[in-house]
């Protein structure tokens, strides 16, 4: 019996442990898809797993450091920076973490491409007079947005898609040439063309083959307006800082209309482009009874020529192009130039506390009961990039606008600027218009792929048209630390200095 038992026992335990052991055997597992490589569209590309969709992710790691402005990388052309005070930053520090992608996949009807690239920056920022008194000096921390104080800011640089031909989100305008405002990769604030801010469109770009092709867009006016400023609304405080009346830009009726014509060869390219913009103005009083001026439209037109491969040296270039605007002057001036110039000195004038050099740029203007006075503005700019060898580049490059007002603006202006600001020479010497020049020289050094130090050495100046001798009686300006007296108006010139390391990836 025990004999019996045992061996019941023994057979169930066998079997229990075969069980076991058939439990534990593995499983096929399913094949690992890894990520491959897509050379459809250049080095970089892999193909995300379970899809024909090519994705390549980029960006950079930026350090920055401006000198003798409270921009990066801009010119002292007003507010604090202008002032050339204590107020002023001797230095301005930037960091920067860029990231982009870029998506692309075949299809029946070409490539469907989509692109975003997002930049998160701190910007140090500076301090501008916050004291209410002769004897209350106080100041207060400011930069751009202001959440940076507490986590830096986020831009959105590009978000964009491409189907058959069309391009619809934010993008480059089709209007700026290739460099946009960067004929030598170098320099934020640069007259003379469009400029590299990109913008909401809708676009079709027609390709005929043989580096030739067309685009036509519609895009989005609202950051395509410098200032729409009604004189009659100026102020003591705004005249002083080139401000010539109160803004009063309307809400968004259309569209600026832009069409592109470009050859693209092995020689270099060719671009011409021309923009319309409607110039849509608010009310003349505080409310809708008080009318308003008809919408006036503005145009722009600017031709761009590149030269590749200059006989100075491998992959030497030149860039220029000209622009003339009416009615449309950020095709101009661009986004990243300051819209009105006060810029302070010292003076030579008995009685005279400092000198000022005085500009605004605007679209158009108006007084109450009467229609818009279209502002021209026209310019260029231009660079030469050398190669001294595979590590080494020199860019020099510049630029030139200028801002003209018609006798009626002048009026204007001049009205608003002799009566409030008692403008010493009157009316005779009463002139809104004025220049804006920039040159400058880079230089750029990779040690290594991808890595590079640069740095930059710019001067900006004002050429301003009141007559010579000039002043002004300008009130107390706490923000900039200036006291209420009498100034000279007269050209002015600052001189900027940056240093940046760049890490691709």
């Amino acid at each position: 019996m025990k004999l019996m038992k045992s061996l019941v026992m023994g057979s169930a335990a066998m079997f229990a442990s075969a069980g076991a052991h058939a439990a534990d055997l593995p499983v096929k597992a399913k094949a690992v898809e890894y990520v491959k490589i897509c050379s459809l569209y250049g080095a970089g590309f892999y193909y995300i797993p379970g899809s024909d969709t090519c994705i390549k992710l980029g960006g950079y790691v930026r350090g920055t450091t401006a000198l003798g402005t409270n921009s990066v990388w801009g010119a002292a052309a007003n507010g604090v920076a202008g002032a050339h005070n204590r107020l002023s930053n001797y230095y301005t520090a930037q960091s920067r973490f860029d990231f982009n992608v870029d998506t692309r996949t075949a299809t029946e009807y070409g490539v469907l491409r989509t692109y975003a690239e997002l930049a998160f920056t701190w910007t140090g920022g500076g301090y501008s007079g916050a004291g209410t008194s002769a004897i209350n000096g106080s100041t207060a921390y400011t930069t751009s947005p202001a959440s940076q104080v507490s986590g830096g800011g986020l831009s959105v640089y590009y978000a964009f898609m491409q189907f058959a031909g069309f391009t619809i989100g934010r993008a480059q305008s089709q209007f700026s040439s290739p460099w946009t405002n960067y004929p030598g990769n170098a320099f934020d604030g640069m007259p003379g063309g469009a400029g590299w801010e990109a913008v909401n469109q809708f676009a079709y770009t027609a390709d005929f083959g043989q580096g030739i092709t067309a685009s036509f867009s519609a895009e989005d006016q609202v950051i395509r307006t410098t200032n729409i400023w009604n004189v009659s609304g100026a102020t003591a405080a705004g005249l002083a800082t080139g401000t010539y009346g109160a803004g009063d830009i309307g809400g968004s009726r259309s569209p600026d209309l832009v069409a592109m014509l470009r050859v693209d060869q092995a020689w270099g390219l060719f671009q011409a482009s021309v923009a319309a913009h409607d110039n849509h103005a608010g009310y003349y009083g505080v409310d809708e009874t008080t009318g308003h001026p008809s919408d006036k439209w503005g145009w722009a037109g600017q031709l761009a020529l590149s030269i590749k491969n200059v006989p100075t040296g491998a992959g030497d270039t030149i860039n220029v192009q000209g622009v003339y605007t009416n009615g449309a002057s950020v095709y101009n001036f661009q986004q990243y130039m300051p819209s009105t110039f006060a810029i302070y000195s010292g003076t030579g004038v008995p009685g005279g506390y400092q000198s000022l050099g005085l500009g605004g740029v605007s679209d158009s203007v108006f007084v109450a009961g009467a229609g818009q006075q279209l502002t021209t503005t026209y310019g260029f700019n231009g660079a030469y990039t050398h190669n001294w060898n595979p590590y080494w580049n020199t860019a020099i490059f510049g630029g030139w606008g200028a801002v003209r007002y018609n006798n009626t603006a002048k009026g204007y202006i001049c009205g608003a600027f002799v009566a409030t600001l008692a403008l010493s020479s009157g009316l005779p010497g009463c002139n809104p218009d004025f220049n804006y020049s920039v040159v400058g020289v880079a230089t750029r050094w990779n040690p290594v792929k991808n890595l590079t130090f640069s740095t930059e050495l710019a001067y900006t100046m004002l050429d301003q048209k009141y007559a010579s001798g000039s002043t002004v009686a300008l009130p107390v300006q706490a923000g900039i630390a200036k006291p209420a007296a009498t100034y000279e108006l007269k050209d002015q010139s600052s001189l900027q200095l940056m240093f940046r390391a760049q890490r691709n990836f």
